[in-house]
């Protein structure tokens, strides 16, 4: 038998045995699922499509894999502590059971995942903005474990706090404020209607003695105009930049978005783990394609 039948008929093996094997996998709302089976790595659409969370799946076909029921707690922890953990703090949520996230030491990250950045968190079940959370590492992507138990509540609550008596960015100020802390009031701050941030429009009206445009700031508007989006501001933060844009409807979004080409570290929304398969000028169309399902 040729070496080309064998791999087929292994293949073929594969698929029945495929279909005939249950596994435990997180799923995003209008997400994919994947598992590894004998050191292949299969994705799926889930049936139902609107499930969020973690289930017990079966492959119907070798393209879709059914329900069979919701995995229990125990099965969850179990699958979870095979993986890397990262402590964090929400920031605000994007969607759903989806939140956007700030890590708690920047240098820890940096040492273990290469980069320092907001993150996008998959299946948060409990939490508000600025809790202390661990969460796991499977691949690209991050997913909630539990609140961080052992956290000290006084941040999150002074930081809870100065959002509510809309204290200034620069102004935020108490005992035991990192760096981490202050990016993380900042981000969420962007986000609150309320908070006094300056006038954001969509066409800047023309000066008599208009500024040279920044190289830096020309890319990323350049960027959004080719795309079809609107920059706002960006932030300088080392390796690569958070970005507030607006999509042509005025939906306001904020994504990290690499220096060296554009490429997205974190979209802000849920893109299942591919975020850094888009460009910032290719972001605007699935962001707004997203938003429109």
């Amino acid at each position: 038998m040729s070496a080309i039948n064998q791999l087929l008929q292994s293949l073929a093996k594969q698929e029945n045995q495929l279909q005939n094997t249950q596994f435990l996998a997180p799923c995003v709302k209008s997400g994919y699922i994947r598992t590894r089976i004998q050191g292949m790595v299969y994705g799926f659409t889930p049936e139902p499509k609107d499930f969020e969370g973690w289930g017990i799946f079966q492959p119907a076909d070798t393209q879709s894999a059914t329900l069979i029921e919701s995995a229990e707690i125990w099965q969850i922890d179990e699958y979870l502590q095979a993986l890397p953990a990262i402590r964090v703090r929400l920031v605000y949520q994007l969607q759903n059971q989806t939140w956007l996230a700030y890590p708690i030491n920047e240098a820890d990250m940096r040492q273990r995942f290469g980069t320092a950045r907001p993150i996008v968190i998959h299946l948060v079940s409990e939490g508000t903005a600025f809790d202390a959370i661990i969460v796991r590492c499977l691949g690209a992507a991050f997913y909630f474990e539990m609140r961080d138990r052992k956290a000290d509540p006084e941040p999150a609550e002074q930081l809870q706090t100065n959002l509510q008596q809309l204290t200034p960015i620069a102004d935020l100020c108490f005992s035991g404020l990192t760096p981490e802390m202050r990016t993380t009031y900042e981000l969420v701050a962007r986000q609150t209607e309320e908070f006094p941030l300056p006038a954001r429009t969509n066409h800047p009206a023309p000066s008599t003695n208009p500024r040279p445009v920044r190289h830096d700031e020309k890319r990323l508007r350049d960027a959004l105009l080719t795309g079809g989006g609107f920059l706002d501001r960006y932030e300088d933060r080392g390796d690569y930049w958070t970005v507030e844009w607006r999509t042509s409807d005025g939906e306001a979004h904020t994504s990290a978005i690499a220096k060296r080409d554009l490429t997205v570290v974190t979209a802000g929304i849920c893109l299942d783990g591919f975020d850094e398969n888009f460009d910032l000028q290719s972001l605007v169309g699935v962001v707004e394609q997203q938003w429109d399902d």
